[in-house]
């Protein structure tokens, strides 16, 4: 490549130009043609060379404007280095050159501001490709990265000519061969979007309006919500603030082409000189070229839909240790009737023959397992290896699940439920159950005949004689006992909620901007954690408790530990907010759903986005892990269930029928059955068994990093259960396989 990313490069003769993509076989291909497009500060400066030195004006005042900034920044040595390549003289960073032009300034006081040095780098690309500098800076009311952002929307040509360069690229398309003309139909939308904000921010408002009229139909109908917002900006200062913008402007949207299509492309725009088109091209998509066929109108429409494109491949490389962690020993009681006299006396002599069975997935270590101490997970209480003891016990009476043998669903409608059901959660031994309501409240329900008690005052805590054996017993009160208890303390409708492992601890979280958590022994709030500005769409505690992961509209997820009040880590990438979050099995990575309708899977041991899934055409509401780590399904809008190998990273299959957004998606407890609960007032079984195990996996290795999915959904479908009127809001199997369902009446 010629422009290498931070350092510098030989000199280019910029009449040259590149034919062959970059040599990285997926990488940006900006360094293709001769304008030398740059990724960083020091690539775009190495761009100029001994010969662009003595070129246009513009690469001159781009040239400068670099150096002015890494001589803002004390950076004495690199300044040196590149005058010296670039071919300036010494005095050529004397005050009048500080800002070369009002772009180049605001990108330099956008970086020390705190800003990344993307942002400086695509202004000096839109200078770099022939677009002459804004005259002025921008009005001083913006912000520095909104100035930075739309400083590159400066105008680049007739806005007349622009309907007529989209209709000669669109007519252009509309004749190659069938098998290029589906990919090459993914420039469309980025193309579209981008020249009509140009149009609009340079006061073209007459033109724009006739340019989003005439083209906007021919979009994809999975954009429809974002045409819809486009559609409002009808002026420059519209723009200013608008978050979908911001968006768009500072994320490449990625395409992923195959390299017959992509020569194509730029041999038609060559010969044609569309350098406003191709400029566009350059500056704002990321192609992601790959060798081999170019793929179907089905095997894109899959992939497509998401706020900036496709995942880059690169993107899901990275190893993940998708395996469970080694279940820590513990015997197991002989019989049922020695229960109360082996739990006295502590462990037991002899295990149950059947706990080798039970326990052999746990014994071997998983080969695709993150080590025990990857991450610092809680150590076992006495209380947690009773659980496990009563754990172990239901899992021998649990029901094999399979096509001819389909849960029992038990459907919890929440009646009268006037205050506004906002969110449902089930304690892992189905116990309790507890919803979040509108009017701020949280309330918890006991679902067994054994009723809600709170723990004596400390007055009365001291008169119990703490060595006795019913102690824990002792301590509750029963003037307390009822079926239910409301938590007071948010100043807004709760959206997500979480029971602990242990059943001590509820988590919920609020549009009032914070996370509580309760204590379920004196059912008062512990602690109030601050750290999302914005409303707080879902939270979640880990398997192993401890751990928490909350996210919002701010679009940063932050994962918590309950001793800390200020967040262990916080997961920033998604393009709008994150609308549910969900732990690996393993605790050792975190999902998140977003309404940029992308799926992020985020290692908690460093932070790094590790998997981007794309398909879905809507803001996404659910997802489940299976059981045994491997796989990931996610529900959403668009009423499709899409499933996803983590390992590889590649969807692997898709489940249609909901006809409306699906809420819950819930794996049984072997991993059989798929159950996923919508608003469109159903629950349906879906065969998981027969969607992972149909799978090719020899297929997962191809070069094009995709797999061609089977409209299998009717095969896969075990049951379809229509509620009365009450849309799913939440679904959870028992440790027996039971299905329990909830969600609020709705008349």
């Amino acid at each position: 490549m010629a422009a290498v990313q931070g350092g510098m490069s030989d000199a280019v003769d910029e009449k040259d130009i590149k034919t062959e993509p970059s040599g990285d076989g997926f990488g940006n291909n900006n360094a293709n043609d001769g304008r030398l497009l740059s990724t960083s500060p020091g690539s775009s400066a190495s761009a100029g060379s001994n010969k662009s030195a003595a070129g246009a004006p513009e690469d001159q005042q781009t040239l400068l404007a670099v150096l002015q900034f890494l001589k803002k920044n004390k950076l004495s040595e690199s300044v040196e280095i590149l005058r010296r390549e670039a071919g300036l003289p010494e005095d050529s960073l004397d005050p009048k050159g500080g800002e070369p032009s009002g772009a180049g300034g605001a990108a330099g006081g956008e970086d020390l501001d705190g800003g990344d040095a993307a942002l400086l780098s695509r202004v000096t690309v839109s200078t770099l490709a022939g677009a002459p500098a804004p005259t002025k800076a921008a009005p001083a009311e913006d912000q520095p990265d909104v100035n930075v952002v739309l400083s590159a929307y400066s105008q680049q040509g007739d806005p007349v000519l622009y309907e007529v360069y989209y209709s000669g690229l669109k007519r252009f398309i509309e004749t190659v061969l069938d098998c290029h003309r589906a990919e090459l139909s993914q420039v469309f939308y980025p193309l579209f979007v981008h020249m009509y904000l140009e149009l609009v921010y340079n006061n073209h408002e007459t033109e724009a309006k006739a340019f989003f009229d005439k083209f906007s139909g021919d979009q994809e109908c999975y954009y429809a919500d974002d045409l819809r917002i486009l559609s409002s900006l009808s002026k420059k200062e519209h723009m200013r603030g608008n978050e979908t913008l911001l968006d768009f402007r500072t994320s490449k949207f990625v395409l992923r082409i195959s390299r017959d299509s992509y020569q194509l492309l730029k041999r038609h725009l060559q010969e044609r000189q569309n350098n406003q088109i191709w400029n566009i091209i350059q500056e704002h998509l990321y192609i992601d070229i790959f060798d081999g066929m170019p793929r179907s109108k089905g095997q894109i429409d899959a992939m497509s839909g998401s706020l900036a494109g496709e995942a880059k491949r690169e993107a899901n490389k990275a190893k993940v240790y998708y395996g469970l962690l080694k279940e820590p020993e513990i015997e197991l009681p002989l019989d049922d009737e020695d229960e109360e006299a082996e739990n006295e006396e502590g462990k037991p002599k002899k295990k149950k023959p059947k706990k080798d069975s039970m326990g052999s997935k746990s014994k071997k270590q998983d080969p695709n397992a993150p080590s025990q101490t990857r991450i610092p997970l809680p150590e076992l209480k006495d209380s947690d290896k009773l659980d496990k003891i009563m754990y172990m016990k239901e899992a021998t009476k649990k029901i094999r699940l399979g096509p001819d043998n389909l849960p029992s669903i038990c459907f919890y409608s929440f009646l009268n439920a006037y205050q506004g059901l906002t969110a449902v959660d089930f304690t892992d031994d189905s116990s309790l159950v507890a919803g979040g309501f509108a009017d701020s409240t949280v309330r918890v329900w006991s679902v067994t005949p054994k009723k809600l008690r709170k723990v004596k005052s400390a007055a009365d805590l001291n008169l119990i004689d703490k060595e006795s054996d019913d102690v824990l017993e002792r301590i509750m009160d029963e003037k307390t006992a009822s079926e239910s208890k409301i938590l007071y303390g948010h100043s807004g409708p709760v959206y997500g909620i979480s029971f602990s492992p242990d059943r001590n601890y509820l988590l919920s979280s609020s549009e009032d901007g914070t996370v509580r958590l309760w204590s379920l022994q004196t059912f008062t709030c512990l602690v109030g954690y601050k750290g999302h500005n914005y409303p707080v769409w879902d939270t979640q505690f880990s398997p192993y408790g401890y751990y928490f992961i909350s996210g919002g509209h701010d679009r940063v997820a932050r994962l918590w530990a309950t001793d800390h009040y200020q967040p262990l880590r916080m997961f920033s990438g998604h393009l709008a907010d994150i609308t549910c979050t969900r732990f690996h099995p393993n605790s050792n990575y975190v999902a998140t759903g977003s309404s940029d309708r992308t799926i992020r899977l985020w290692d908690i041991l460093n932070g790094n986005c590790v998997r981007i899934f794309t398909g879905h055409k809507g803001p996404i509401h659910a997802l489940a892990f299976s059981p045994n780590g491997k796989f990931l399904a996610s529900g959403a809008t668009d009423g499709r269930v899409l499933l996803w190998d983590i390992g590889h990273g590649l969807m692997i299959g898709e489940l249609k029928g909901h006809t409306d957004t699906i809420y819950s998606l819930r794996f049984s407890r072997d991993g059989e059955i798929l159950a996923s609960g919508s608003m469109d007032k159903t629950v349906r079984l879906w065969d998981a068994t027969k969607a992972f195990d149909d799978l090719e996996t020899d297929d997962f290795t191809a070069a094009t990093g995709h797999v061609h999915l089977q409209d299998n959904s009717q095969e896969l479908l075990l049951g379809n259960y229509v509620t009365k009127s009450t849309p799913v809001v939440h679904l959870h199997f028992t440790r027996r396989n039971l299905l329990l369902a909830a969600g609020s009446y709705n008349p």
